[in-house]
Formats: structure tokens, sequence, C-alpha cells
């Protein structure tokens, strides 16, 4: 499986814990059984390939760690969504969101300029383009604030 993918589906699965209330590593494990994941193959191409154990493990890691640091991590999407609540910003451009900003700070082996890139392209698939153009925005904003002087890899 590739990257994208995975990346995707943590994306999908760090929605649904946010708004389930589920801890990851449950959501997780279920999502992930054998016998489910080949009943999503049918409704969702993303589901065609069973995640190989490196791809298995990123989306773990990443799942848990926008989990552990979600209010941290809102709190920048919040400061660079400038006259925006969380409230008021569609539930997957937020995570799209969360995502990037966590494989930024927490992630050591994905490129900054990647996730950034992965996170617009990604959410193309989700929100209308105004709202691309938004979190785009947000996560430039949240690169130039947080890293003025960091070249943007």
């Amino acid at each position: 499986m590739k990257r994208t993918a995975a990346r995707e589906l943590a994306i999908q699965l760090s929605f649904a814990a946010a708004a389930g209330g589920a801890e990851p590593a449950e959501l997780l494990e279920r999502f992930f059984d054998r016998e489910h994941y080949e009943t999503l193959a049918a409704e969702q191409e993303l589901c065609a390939e069973y995640p190989d154990d490196n791809s298995l493990e990123y989306i773990r890691k990443l799942t848990g760690l926008i989990a552990e640091n979600r209010s941290e991590i809102d709190g920048f999407i919040e400061r660079y969504a400038r006259g925006w609540k969380l409230e008021r910003i569609s539930r997957t451009a937020l995570a799209v969101m969360r995502c990037a900003i966590c494989e930024i700070l927490y992630m050591e082996d994905v490129p900054n300029a990647a996730a950034i890139n992965e996170a617009v392209e990604l959410d193309k698939n989700y929100d209308d383009p105004d709202t691309v153009a938004f979190v785009n925005g947000v996560l430039g904003g949240f690169m130039r604030g947080e890293f003025p002087t960091a070249e943007q890899e």
C-alpha cells in the first residue's frame, strides 16, 4: 500500500474517532479486522488492498499521535484559520489539517512539503475548491508562522 493510501485511511479513521469519541486503538482493531476490511473493498476502492505491516504501523502511529495531541493541533488550526472557529470548519477539512500538522510536528520521516501537498490533494477528494484553498492557506500560514526560518523542504 502506498503512503498516500495509508495517509487517507489515517485521515478517515481520525475523522471517525473524533466524530464518535472512540479510542483510536479500538477503532483500528475493528477496522483492520480482515473479515471486516474485505467487506469494505467492495464499497471503497481505497480498501482494495490490505495494508502491509509498514502501512499499518504508519496508520497506527499517525492516528495515535493525532488523538494524543489533538488539543495542541487544534490550537494551531484555530490560530491560523483566522476568524474561524473549529465548529465552523468542515470536519473533513479538520481531519486533513490535523493529519498534516501532526506529520509536520511529530513524524520525522515525512517532509513538511510532502505533508502539506498530500493534505491538499487528499482534501480535493472530499471538499469543494474553496475549502481546499482554505486548508492550503491554513497549512501555509502554520508553516510560515511556526517555522519562519526553516526551508520548506
